[in-house]
C-alpha cells in the first residue's frame, strides 16, 4: 500500500464520524435496569414507596451507595480548554469527546457515566461543580482541562472530596503507556533502569508518564524532555515561575546537559515517547534513523500522531505504538480507566491513588505477555475484553490494601462482580442491535 493509500485510509475514521454522529443524534442514553410490571411499580420506584429509601439515606449518607445507582455513576466533566488534539474549542464543541468518553466507560468498563462540559473555564467554578454533584455520584473523570489548572483542580478535588477523582489526560495515559513500554523493552531486550528516553512534550500527559516511568525504575538523568521551547534544563530559570512541575524535571532529568529541541533530544536514544501535538510531521524520519538499534516509537498524538507509523518503521525504529485503534500497538487510555473505574467502584472507593494506577499497568502489561509479545502486540486491545475485569481486580485489591475502600471483599468476589457487570453492559448493546432498538448503521 502507497504511503498516500495510508493516509487516505487513515483519515477515513474521521469521514466515516460526520455521516454516524448526526445519524444517531448521540452515542449514549439512558434506560430502566429496574422492573416495570405495570403502572403499580411506580408507587415503589417513585412516591409514595420511595419515601422510605430516602428516609434511610437520611440517616446514613452512604447508603446511597446501596439504594441508588450512585455506586456506578460517573461525571465526565471537562471545561474543553484543552481537547486533545483540537485545543480550547468550547464546551459544545467537546461535547461529542466526552460522550463518547461515556459510551467506553458503559461498554468497557460496565460504568454509568454522563459527560459533562461546562460554560466556564474558571478553575474555582470548575472544583464547585464538581463539589455540588458530588451527592448524585460515585466518582469524577476530569478530562481535557488545559495545564496547569489541571493539576490545581485534580490535587484539590482529591484532598476535598471522599469519592475518588480521576484525570484521565494523567492518570490514564500514564497507566497505559507504562504498561505499553514495560512489554516493548522485553521485546527488544532491553531494561528500564538502563534505557535512555526523549519525551516529546512536556504536558499534562507526558509528565504523568514520567513520574509512572520513574516509579517503576526509570533513571531520571537518562531523560531528555523537550516542550515547546526546547529541552529542559536547569537553565531554564523561567520554569520557576511558569510551570513547577517542568521545573521539577528540569532539575532532575538530562544528565547529559543537552540542549536543543527535538532532533537532540532523539539522538542516540533508545526510546521516544511523543505527546504533544497532532501530526504528520512533527517527528521527522531522520530524527527517528538517528535512534538507537531496536528503537521504540510512540507517537502518541490526536488525530494523528506525530509521525506516521510506517514512516517511522521505514526510519528504523522496531516497535511503533500509537494513540490510534487502526494501527498495531494502540496505546489509548481506553485500555485503562474502565477497568480502573470498575475496581474502585466496585470497593466503594474514596480515591484512586497512584499506585491502584500501576497495579493497573502491571495487570495490562501481563494480559499481553500471558498472550505472547511481539513488535505488533505489546499491549492488548479493546477487543479482548478480559482486560478490564483483570484490571479491576488488580485496582479493588490494591485499593484494599491501602485502606481507601469503604467495604472488603474476596478476590474472587472482585472478580465475579467484575465480569458480571461487564458482560452485561456488552449483552444489553448486542441485544439491542440485534432487536433493531438500536438502529443499524447505514452502508
Amino acid at each position: 500500500m502507497s504511503s498516500k493509500d495510508r493516509e487516505a485510509q487513515a483519515n477515513l475514521p474521521a469521514q466515516l464520524a460526520m455521516k454516524y454522529h448526526p445519524f444517531y443524534q448521540g452515542k449514549i442514553e439512558t434506560i430502566p435496569k429496574c422492573s416495570i410490571r405495570s403502572f403499580q411499580d411506580f408507587s415503589i420506584w417513585y412516591s409514595p414507596g420511595v419515601a422510605e429509601p430516602c428516609r434511610s439515606i437520611a440517616k446514613n449518607k452512604d447508603l446511597s451507595f446501596e439504594h441508588t445507582s450512585r455506586w456506578n455513576f460517573v461525571a465526565v466533566v471537562s471545561d474543553c480548554s484543552r481537547v486533545l488534539g483540537l485545543g480550547n474549542i468550547g464546551a459544545p464543541a467537546g461535547l461529542p469527546v466526552m460522550e463518547g468518553k461515556s459510551l467506553l466507560y458503559k461498554y468497557l468498563g460496565g460504568v454509568d457515566s454522563f459527560p459533562l462540559v461546562l460554560a466556564t473555564q474558571k478553575e474555582e467554578d470548575i472544583i464547585n461543580v464538581c463539589k455540588w454533584i458530588t451527592p448524585s455520584i460515585g466518582g469524577i473523570n476530569l478530562e481535557d482541562i488545559e495545564k496547569p489548572k489541571c493539576y490545581s483542580v485534580l490535587d484539590t478535588l482529591r484532598k476535598e472530596l471522599e469519592i475518588p477523582i480521576w484525570h484521565d489526560d494523567r492518570q490514564g495515559t500514564a497507566t497505559v503507556t507504562a504498561a505499553g513500554l514495560i512489554n516493548a523493552l522485553k521485546v527488544v531486550g532491553k531494561k528500564i533502569d538502563q534505557v535512555t528516553i526523549s519525551m516529546i512534550g512536556a504536558g499534562a500527559s507526558n509528565t504523568a508518564v514520567l513520574d509512572f516511568l520513574l516509579a517503576l525504575g526509570l533513571n531520571p538523568k537518562n531523560v531528555f524532555m523537550v516542550d515547546t521551547k526546547g529541552i529542559l534544563n536547569p537553565d531554564r530559570k523561567e520554569l520557576q515561575k511558569e510551570d513547577q512541575v517542568k521545573w521539577k524535571f528540569a532539575l532532575m532529568t538530562n544528565g547529559e546537559g543537552r540542549r536543543g529541541g527535538i532532533p537532540e533530544a532523539m539522538k542516540g536514544v533508545d526510546v521516544c515517547i511523543a505527546l504533544s501535538r497532532s501530526g504528520p510531521g512533527v517527528i521527522k524520519k531522520e530524527w527517528v534513523a538517528s535512534m538507537a538499534d531496536n528503537a521504540i516509537m510512540f507517537p502518541c498524538a490526536n488525530p494523528n500522531p506525530e509521525i506516521w507509523p510506517w514512516e517511522a518503521k521505514e526510519a528504523g525504529a522496531r516497535i511503533v505504538a500509537t494513540g490510534r485503534s487502526d494501527f498495531p500497538n494502540q496505546v489509548n487510555n481506553s485500555l485503562g480507566f474502565p477497568g480502573i473505574f470498575r475496581g474502585t467502584l466496585d470497593v466503594k472507593g474514596r480515591t484512586i491513588t497512584d499506585e491502584m494506577c500501576i497495579a493497573a499497568t502491571l495487570e495490562l502489561a501481563k494480559v499481553a505477555e500471558d498472550k505472547g509479545l511481539k513488535e505488533e502486540y505489546i499491549i492488548p486491545d479493546m477487543e479482548e475484553w478480559e482486560v478490564f475485569p483483570r484490571e479491576a481486580v488488580a485496582v479493588g485489591m490494591k485499593a484494599m490494601e491501602q485502606g481507601v475502600s469503604r467495604i472488603k471483599i474476596s478476590r474472587e468476589e472482585l472478580s465475579d462482580r467484575a465480569y458480571s457487570i461487564i458482560k452485561r453492559a456488552r449483552d444489553e448493546t448486542q441485544l439491542m442491535m440485534k432487536h433493531g432498538i438500536i438502529k443499524p448503521m447505514p452502508e
